[in-house]
């Protein structure tokens, strides 16, 4: 037995040095009498975070020079070297030239023009060696100062690792960008560019073929407008700089063992991830653009972009203008937007400003700023003007700066929680429509007579609450009859019958065991977020795991839909609908809790390019028979014929087997059980 154990000892070290002849770890440092050739691994100095050397992308033979995350099992690719210049075989070698150029050379083709190059003036080509540091940045420096010649990090590929800026040098015109990949399989350069646009109050920009797909807006003091979630944590910090000499940002992190990078994918997306080592995998923790409203001038010149009413249009004009094409504002077409409305002056005529909250303020590539006043003289300025349409600060956390618009507002939309008050100019009558008066204005008298209401109606208030209480306590309410409603929607035929005080049996879930459950809604265990507020991943006590639909408490839509849901999706039972276990109502909370279901959304697979190679046909047919059994369920086969009304992708449901699973019944239509057509009275769903 031993005998054997020896052989197979012997026989897979055989194959090891078949397949590995000539790997070996080098250290940090090339110099023009240490290169490095193809199966040779360059290991970065201190803690040995990156390694230099050649790979082949999966389904390729090609041969690239490229740096890696040495200490992550799966091999991430942070840079390539000759993305656009792949080699054909194993001869390839980097060294440092006789011109103290670092230089990729094809030793098969005896060439003597290097495949690639750092391609830099030397002056002096006296002691000059690259070094792999422990950020991932391969800098060529001259020994003897220290003096760096050359740095990866100046010429980023698609990934922006931290410490690494992005942004332009004003006097030497080195201008840092991300550029995608070809495709997964393939470095090349691809045709997406995220990059800082310097031009009027400098931006940040995610552009497809040199146009603007998505802006990510100016700096405020603390975050790129456009990005709502970049708010200070524990994990990065962030180094924002607009001077004479650049405009960059550089991102940071406290620990040193965090690894985080920021990919831009060839299909137009940036996302931000962080290694978990325990579960062996990345994770990610923000992507964009995510929503209708981040494409750039979704809805056209002067209007506002508000992805958080479901049951209206998202664009709307700005304060003081009116739609261009009536006609396609009503179809839903905003791409038109919007002008001043007609016969109306703006100049020295009472003109004002309204202010719209919470918003991305408009491309500012034209913008003008003045970065030494305050709000009250940009105001002024700004009303001087007739030309300046708006204006808002420029550091929204200071309230110090001044930006102003001299022409069209493009790509302003509004964020539910975090964003910048952007004050529009209008003539007098619409400044009248949202004037608010303040107390000082209205004299002694009026003060005497808005105090006196005020008591009234205090008073009564807390009569009317008194009353309340005593006839509650009177009444010997029931805790969970608190929180118990009747449904009532419009388009309803037997209200009766959906009393849920009366014949839900549906569990009710203490608050407190949700919030553990969910660390306390943390973002970590945020799966997406949708019309009407986020979806959490939770783990109940008992071992479970369950998906948390949390209604916005800041949004006034949704208390329908979500009485709605909460009725029919109890009384449903069919393997191929989601899933209800129960609800939890308290003050202004009202959750949803659902069986957790792990492959997401079918959207998340079908237009994902790595993913959607998980669909064959055979399981693309299985999935549409599964909605289709769900659907005929709905409409012929339950006690309740049920229009869903707002069937699409990524309201299906993936289980573990990617079975799929029909959601959100928020906008469902209940049919009498002979009744073949009705009357809506709101266009909704899609």
């Amino acid at each position: 037995m031993k005998f054997f154990s020896a052989i197979e000892f012997l026989s897979s070290f055989l194959v090891l040095m078949f397949f590995y002849p000539f790997c070996h770890s080098l250290d940090n440092t090339i110099t023009i009498n240490h290169p490095i050739r193809d199966g040779d691994v360059l290991v970065s100095n201190g803690l040995g975070n990156f390694a230099l050397g050649f790979f082949s992308p999966r389904n390729s033979t090609n041969r690239y020079v490229g740096i890696w995350y040495n200490k992550i099992s799966e091999q991430t690719v942070v840079w390539v070297a000759n993305r656009d210049t792949p080699l054909n075989d194993t001869s390839g070698v980097l060294k440092i030239s006789n011109n103290g150029n670092l230089v990729l050379h094809d030793n098969s083709t005896r060439s003597l023009n290097p495949v690639w190059s750092s391609n830099v003036s030397i002056e002096s080509t006296n002691s000059i060696s690259a070094k792999l540091l422990d950020t991932g940045n391969l800098v060529l420096i001259q020994t003897n100062n220290n003096n760096i010649l050359w740095q990866s990090f100046d010429y980023p590929g698609n990934t922006m690792l931290p410490f690494m800026k992005l942004g332009l040098n004003r006097k030497t015109g080195l201008d840092r960008f991300l550029v995608s990949w070809k495709s997964p399989n393939d470095p090349g350069t691809g045709n997406m560019t995220y990059k800082i646009d310097p031009t009027g109050f400098p931006q940040l920009f995610l552009y497809k073929d040199k146009i603007p797909l998505w802006r990510v807006g100016s700096w405020t003091g603390q975050r790129w407008s456009g990005v709502p979630e970049m708010t200070p944590n524990f994990i990065f910090t962030v180094n924002y700089v607009n001077n004479e000499s650049e405009v960059s940002i550089m991102y940071g992190v406290k620990d040193p063992s965090v690894f985080s990078r920021m990919v831009l994918d060839e299909s137009g997306h940036v996302a931000r991830s962080t290694w978990q080592a325990h579960e062996h995998r990345w994770f990610q923790i923000w992507d964009a653009p995510k929503e209708e409203c981040d494409n750039f001038r979704r809805c056209g010149s002067n209007a506002n972009c508000d992805p958080y009413h479901a049951d209206k249009f998202e664009c709307e004009c700005l304060p003081g203008f009116e739609p261009k094409f009536e006609r396609e504002w009503f179809l839903r077409d905003g791409s038109g937007g919007c002008v001043r409305k007609s016969n109306v002056s703006t100049c020295r005529s009472g003109e004002g400003f309204v202010e719209v909250t919470r918003v991305k303020v408009p491309d500012t590539s034209k913008a003008r700023v003045a970065a030494t006043i305050g709000m009250r003289e940009c105001k002024e300025r700004c009303l001087r003007d007739c030309s300046c349409v708006a204006y808002t600060s420029a550091n929204e956390s200071s309230g110090s700066g001044c930006v102003t618009w001299h022409g069209n507002m493009e790509d302003t939309r509004t964020y539910m929680q975090v964003g910048q008050s952007l004050f529009v100019r209008v003539d007098k009558l619409e400044l009248a429509k949202y004037a608010k008066h303040p107390y000082g204005s209205l004299g002694k008298k009026g003060m005497v007579a808005v105090l006196t209401a005020a008591i009234f109606l205090f008073l009564l208030l807390a009569i009317t609450f008194v009353y309340w209480f005593v006839k509650t306590r009177r009444q010997g309410i029931r805790r969970d009859r608190k929180y118990s409603f009747r449904l009532t929607f419009d388009d309803s035929t037997d209200l009766q019958e959906f009393d849920t005080t009366k014949n839900s049996d549906l569990p009710f879930f203490e608050l407190s065991s949700i919030a553990a459950a969910t660390d306390n809604f943390s973002d970590a265990n945020k799966l997406g977020q949708g019309g009407f507020g986020s979806v959490y991943k939770g783990l109940l006590i008992n071992g479970m795991e369950i998906a948390v639909k949390r209604l916005s408490k800041y949004s006034g839509q949704g208390i329908e839909e979500f009485k709605n849901e909460v009725v029919l999706i109890s009384k449903l039972q069919h393997r191929n609908l989601v899933r209800i276990l129960g609800c939890c109502i308290q003050g202004e909370e009202k959750m949803l809790i659902y069986e957790y279901l792990p492959n997401k959304s079918l959207d998340s697979l079908i237009f994902d390019e790595s993913k959607r190679s998980q669909l064959d046909w055979k399981k693309r047919f299985d999935i549409i028979c599964g909605v289709a059994r769900g659907m005929l369920y709905l409409h012929q086969d339950s006690r309740l014929r049920i229009i869903h009304r707002d069937l699409k992708a990524s309201n299906v449901l993936m289980d573990s087997s990617l079975n799929p699973k029909i959601a959100d019944f928020g906008m469902a239509r209940i049919f009498g059980g002979d009744q073949i057509a009705a009357n809506t009275n709101r266009v909704v769903g899609t």
